[in-house]
């Protein structure tokens, strides 16, 4: 039995004599050696990942102006910071936008730039008091003018993340990307092998206080994550480092088509080798690490999962779903982890970084609960028109004109003979038709492509997607594509009036 302390491997740090590989170097170790042998040869264990973490952001002092302010709200190049606390401290969020460009600058862009030695304008507002008289404040300031930039990221480096796909009809935009439609591709997350809490997952060494590479500088583990979910094996971590410390080639804003900003963080967390325990949980191959597919075309924190899946197979190109082959792709950068995870390995080896212990371990047996709403849920059912008229699309022109006129409903779905869904006519498709002089079938002039909702759907949901398509009325449909309603933007406008 092997047994080590971390004053024994810090020692060994001190005097050059310590053996550190990587994680993904320890696979053929304890593969060669089991682990008790492998526990005797090595020391520590560097691991790496390099991902989108939008639950990252820094705490800045700005110092205080003359004559002195006490920050009500504050934005650094039109993106908002949080003021909610000290006079001129604030906390930029990755995610929040720019109030001028929108999903094209926000905070994790400010956060690079200042890292990257730009300028930045701020522009602060105050109600005014006596002791902190001044109102407005409009100043520009570098990194180095901060007091202080403490990064401190509330929900970093996942266990483990589900991969995404998209059984819909259209291409759908999130923060797992951009997923094609019919499961055109499939979006993953994560180092794998070179995971850290992958590598310890257990959290025998990773925890409250443990020394962590964090941006190219180092940082520490502040505690468990938000939504730190172990007892699925969805832990996460919260960790804090210096940002004027860091180096710009391991923080990196980014865009998210649809979506927003975020961050993308490079973390490195070493793991000391105290016994063969722990040299066992280090040699983790991609093989062994399992997380389930997705389909995020079902709006709902309750999403579907289409399989379980390997991250061997994910990094091999390609997964199966229901029986084809679908392209996988990496949000997160393995090169780059494998980078930190062998940069890492040269700052201990070299006796510039040395191991921890945390103070307090991470629980191990917590759950991620969902949101308690207290307000009534309401369903396109509660509010949809199921009175709705219907017109067969081997009618008239001049027939729509009539029912409109008689019926007010500017919407007409148009049907097949079996009721099924064939198109939708508007009181606007027909004035265009009038104006031509086109008085021939509906089936001429209709929208073959429509934009549905279903009965059991959340207004919310449907609210958003008559947004994003531009339209103002959805049919209703079952599950055999027979018309049952129609809900408008007007029918959520006075859902929405009366709830406020």
């Amino acid at each position: 039995m092997v047994k080590k302390t971390i004053h024994e491997i810090n020692a060994k740090i001190r005097d050059g004599s310590v053996n550190v590989v990587t994680a993904e170097e320890m696979v053929n170790i304890v593969g060669e050696l089991g682990p008790e042998g492998a526990a005797r040869e090595v020391d520590v264990v560097t691991t790496g990942t390099f991902g989108a973490m939008c639950s990252s952001g820094v705490w800045f002092n700005l110092g205080h102006s003359e004559p002195p302010i006490k920050m009500q709200k504050v934005w650094m190049n039109d993106v908002e910071a949080y003021t909610g606390v000290a006079a001129v401290d604030a906390y930029m969020g990755a995610t929040q936008l720019s109030e001028s460009m929108g999903m094209d600058y926000g905070g994790a862009h400010v956060i690079e730039d200042l890292l990257r030695g730009k300028s930045v304008d701020v522009h602060a507002i105050s109600h005014g008091t006596d002791c902190y008289p001044r109102k407005v404040l409009d100043t520009s300031l570098t990194l180095e003018d901060m007091n202080q930039a403490i990064m401190i990221n509330p929900r970093n480096a996942y266990q483990k993340y589900n991969a995404a796909t998209n059984s819909s009809k259209q291409t759908i935009h999130t923060y797992m990307g951009s997923l094609l439609p019919r499961f055109g591709n499939v979006t993953y997350s994560g180092a794998g092998v070179l995971s850290p809490l992958s590598n310890d997952p257990d959290y025998l060494t990773i925890g409250t206080g443990t020394r962590i590479f964090l941006g190219g500088a180092q940082g520490y583990v502040v505690g468990q994550g938000t939504q730190h979910a172990s007892a699925g094996k969805f832990g996460t971590l919260m960790v804090q480092g210096d940002l004027k410390k860091m180096d710009p080639e391991y923080i990196r804003a980014a865009n998210f088509t649809g979506y927003g900003t975020s961050l993308y963080v490079g973390m490195g967390i070493p793991i000391p080798v105290l016994d063969e325990r722990i040299a066992q949980a280090t040699a983790v191959k991609d093989a062994d690490i399992t997380t389930n597919i997705l389909d995020y075309s079902i709006p709902s924190r309750d999403r579907p999962a289409l399989r379980k899946v390997t991250y061997e197979e994910l990094r091999s190109g390609n997964v199966e779903i229901e029986g084809r082959d679908v392209a996988t792709s990496s949000l997160s950068s393995f090169k780059r982890a494998r980078i930190i995870a062998s940069e890492l390995k040269d700052w201990i080896s070299r006796g510039d970084f040395f191991v921890s212990m945390p103070v307090e371990r991470l629980p191990e047996n917590t759950s991620s609960h969902p949101m308690k709403e207290t307000e009534g849920v309401s369903f396109v059912s509660d509010i949809m028109s199921a009175t709705v008229v219907t017109i067969d699309k081997d009618a008239s022109v001049y027939k729509a004109a009539k029912i409109i006129m008689e019926t007010a409903f500017n919407h007409l779905p148009v049907v097949n003979k079996d009721d099924t869904l064939a198109g939708i006519v508007t009181a606007w498709d027909i004035s265009k038709a009038v104006s031509l002089d086109k008085f021939d079938l509906v089936e001429d002039i209709m929208t073959r492509k429509v934009v549905t909702a279903q009965a059991d759907e959340q207004v919310a949901v449907v609210a958003r997607r008559l947004d994003q398509h531009g339209v103002s009325a959805l049919p209703v449909i079952n599950s055999m594509s027979q018309v049952v309603g129609i809900i408008t933007s007007d029918d959520i406008s006075k859902l929405f009036a009366r709830r406020h």
